[in-house]
């Protein structure tokens, strides 16, 4: 069957049998206010998650976007409270996408420009951001936010409540952003040629060159989009927290590759799929949020993700040579 052979089933499985055994050990896993906690949870690996999955797709890497992020968001709401801003709340998004996308661009120049690999560009890069929101934007915590930042902080789809354990939780209204991001997401990868360029670039940049998409203006783009999702999280992350924390993101480079790599995205590009990004993002927010439910240290939960990443990539890479073989018989035999 087809399905047994694609990464989603088995990281799909995988969430169903640790919710079950989450389930049994505390009875709190399938309840309304632990649905809720944990698409609150999501939304920015979640969107992260989408982001580094279109440059891995790609055939690059970024570990820069939680730098671009920061500064977004740092700069634009020191900025705000600077000038007392009262306006919409539609400013602040669009100035840090804005920001994003420009940081972003940068990052894809330097890798079209300098052809070296963007492990290396991103990295340097990032700690550029990080020094000039720590060295001349002076960054330090901000615990009183502009109006409508405050405002739209407070503001909740639904909110759930536990009689069992009195408690409350919340899914707050910025939980929408995951599923228009999903949306843009499906419909570039899915229906645009721009889409088809990506995965072709992952594949092979010669091929797709010959094919007659423009490698360098690919490049660009991808990096330049996840820029703006970066800048977008951030003021998303305030609104999450309710304040500004200068190195809120620091670590979610690594969380989020790992994430879509669990979900099948290739790290050598030309491969990945929405659907199994998605599961690897909720898979890993399961451990880190629910293995206090079992009883079992917080600080087990890096274990585990690491277990279930090596896991993940060995299975992966075990049927991709075992396609190759295939493919080697098949020409052998002809």
């Amino acid at each position: 069957m087809k399905f047994l052979r694609r990464n989603e089933f088995y990281v799909a499985l995988t969430i169903v049998i640790l919710g079950c055994l989450i389930q049994g050990t505390s009875g709190q896993f399938f309840t309304a206010n632990n649905a809720a906690d944990l698409a609150r949870s999501i939304i920015v690996p979640g969107m992260l998650g989408l982001g580094t999955m279109m440059i891995l797709i790609s055939g690059n890497i970024d570990i820069s976007f939680p730098a671009i992020s920061m500064l977004s968001m740092y700069g634009v709401i020191k900025w705000f409270v600077a000038i007392q801003y009262d306006g919409p709340i539609v400013l602040g998004f669009v100035l840090c996408a804005f920001i994003g996308a420009v940081l972003g661009t940068l990052n894809g120049i330097l890798a079209a420009w300098l052809k070296l690999p963007t492990l290396i560009i991103t990295l340097g890069t990032g700690s550029i951001y990080l020094g000039f929101m720590q060295g001349v934007l002076k960054s330090s915590v901000i615990s009183v936010l502009p109006a409508p930042v405050a405002a739209l902080s407070k503001s909740f789809l639904f909110t759930v409540y536990n009689a069992k354990l009195d408690i409350s939780s919340s899914l707050p209204v910025i939980f929408l952003f995951l599923p228009v991001t999903v949306i843009i997401m499906f419909f570039l990868m899915r229906y645009t040629m721009l889409g088809r360029g990506i995965y072709a670039l992952g594949g092979d940049p010669v091929s797709c060159e010959r094919a007659g998409f423009n490698v360098a203006k690919t490049r660009i783009f991808v990096f330049t989009f996840m820029g703006m999702i970066s800048g977008v999280v951030g003021m998303v992350r305030i609104i999450l927290t309710g304040m500004v924390q200068p190195t809120t993101l620091i670590g979610y480079e690594m969380s989020s590759i790992a994430a879509v790599v669990l979900g099948g995205v290739s790290l050598s590009g030309g491969k990945g799929t929405i659907t199994g990004s998605l599961l690897g993002v909720t898979l890993l927010t399961m451990i880190s949020n629910s293995l206090i439910l079992m009883g079992i240290p917080s600080y087990w939960s890096k274990f585990v993700t690491g277990f279930l990443i090596v896991a993940g990539i060995g299975i992966t890479s075990f049927r991709a040579l075992r396609a190759k073989r295939r493919v080697n018989t098949l020409v052998l035999e002809t």
